[in-house]
């Protein structure tokens, strides 16, 4: 094409560009369509600062299509709130109970413990303490030399490395990964 036989685009088609390639449409369909060079389409473009609405990317189907998904993850949150019920039942027990708390999970141990010392008293702290190293012999370091409970993150720390491998399990590590933890 010669320069006789180019077309002057008004503002108006410039106008309705923009707001076509605004909306989403390459400037290769625009350029195009409308006859227009695609060097002058990325000219107008930087220098009326054209801009694209940032949209958030559509999340993506899943394999399984959305409601086979639905139903999976409802049944997964329904295993886990039924879990967390479950490990509440233990510990409210294991709070209220006037002999040692035997029925709490591991590693929960050591903060109802903490919770009994402070509501329950000395008394039901020592036969706790009694209890615990009858059972678990590690869990003297639950207690400093003269007797008193450690905070409830030194009673988590003891737990997960006095019971290592049960910990490095519940977290799905696999045998030689992250060998420094706990």
């Amino acid at each position: 094409m010669d320069w006789t036989e180019q077309k002057i685009r008004s503002e108006d088609s410039w106008g309705e560009i923009r707001r076509c390639w605004e909306a989403g449409e390459t400037g290769a369909s625009l350029a195009r369509r409308y006859q227009v060079g695609l060097a002058n389409l990325w000219r107008r473009r930087a220098s009326e600062n054209w801009r694209r609405p940032v949209r958030p990317d559509p999340a993506p189907e899943p394999v399984e299509g959305w409601d086979r998904w639905g139903e999976r993850k409802r049944d997964e949150f329904e295993l886990a709130l039924a879990d967390a019920r479950g490990v509440a039942l233990a510990l409210i027990a294991g709070m209220q109970a006037e002999e040692p708390p035997e029925t709490v999970p591991l590693w929960h141990v050591g903060f109802v413990l903490a919770w009994r010392a402070e509501h329950l008293g000395p008394e039901a702290a020592a036969k706790d303490r009694a209890w615990l190293i009858g059972k678990a012999p590690w869990a003297a370091r639950f207690w400093d030399d003269v007797g008193r409970l450690w905070d409830g993150e030194h009673l988590d720390w003891v737990t997960a490395r006095e019971n290592r491998d049960a910990w490095r399990e519940t977290l799905g590590l696999p045998e030689g990964a992250a060998k420094h933890l706990p």
